[in-house]
């Protein structure tokens, strides 16, 4: 079995944990305010063609329908997209949503307005490769918004650990009990440990390879928890923090 086939396999037994995670978001603060962050930093036009990379039960798919445009959300997992398009029913809009490995897209050049992706990029076993896929279906001038964390970091890197210890225990100090974990955690770490990205500094790996790969222009904005997570999830990533990497066509 490929790394790709046990991601694929991993992220299927995840699918209803996180959809559930999403639920939440969209009848929260957080979209809004995802929805701000995101436009802000898209290209100026009314209604865009956007594709969701790595789309999961479909919170950036939905939000961005929602607000009129027109969506594409891809994941390499069905029971991923079987969430998703239940979700988007739900919420009253009707995106696109195909199976495609985020690594080999299906899509025509030069066919995109924007390309956002969430919490993604971590689990690509060849994201630089990646990244030069997604440039080649951007158009001139197109943007790549790329929001991810070092969320692994801390299986090698001691100091890390000790900061996310620190974080789990914050939680539970503030008496918000056990904080949530993946479905299969040790298959997470396990996986984790097997894919590149776990053991970069992000988001300036990021910023290398996006220049690498031809990207006319790439920077970063740093530590967006405040702004797009709640309380409880700002103390769980406060060693972690979100950031945003942009990439122009």
């Amino acid at each position: 079995m490929t790394i790709q086939n046990e991601v694929e396999t991993y992220w299927n037994g995840e699918a209803q944990l996180y959809s559930d995670s999403i639920q939440k978001e969209l009848g929260g603060f957080e979209k809004q305010a995802w929805l701000d962050l995101i436009l802000e930093y898209a290209p100026r036009k009314e209604r865009l063609d956007v594709l969701d990379i790595g789309c999961g039960p479909g919170f950036f798919t939905i939000i961005l329908s929602q607000a009129g445009h027109h969506v594409l959300g891809i994941d390499c997992t069905e029971n991923m997209l079987t969430c998703a398009r239940r979700n988007a029913e739900q919420a009253g809009v009707k995106p696109q949503f195909r199976k495609m490995d985020s690594h080999k897209l299906e899509l025509a050049p030069d066919s995109l307005d924007l390309i956002v992706c969430r919490n993604l990029t971590w689990t690509l076993h060849a994201p630089q490769a990646a990244y030069g896929e997604w440039l080649k279906v951007l158009r001139p001038g197109g943007r790549l918004l790329v929001f991810d964390a070092n969320w692994n970091r801390h299986l090698v890197d001691d100091e890390m650990r000790a900061k996310r210890d620190a974080d789990l225990r914050e939680y539970e100090a503030r008496g918000w009990g056990s904080p949530p974990r993946h479905v299969d955690w040790e298959e997470s770490d396990r996986l984790s440990l097997l894919l590149p990205l776990t053991r970069e500094w992000r988001p300036a790996w990021d910023l290398q390879a996006l220049k690498a790969e031809g990207y006319s222009h790439a920077f970063s904005v740093e530590n967006l928890s405040e702004r797009v997570l709640d309380e409880k999830q700002q103390v769980l990533s406060r060693s972690t923090p979100m950031f945003m990497v942009c990439g122009q066509k």
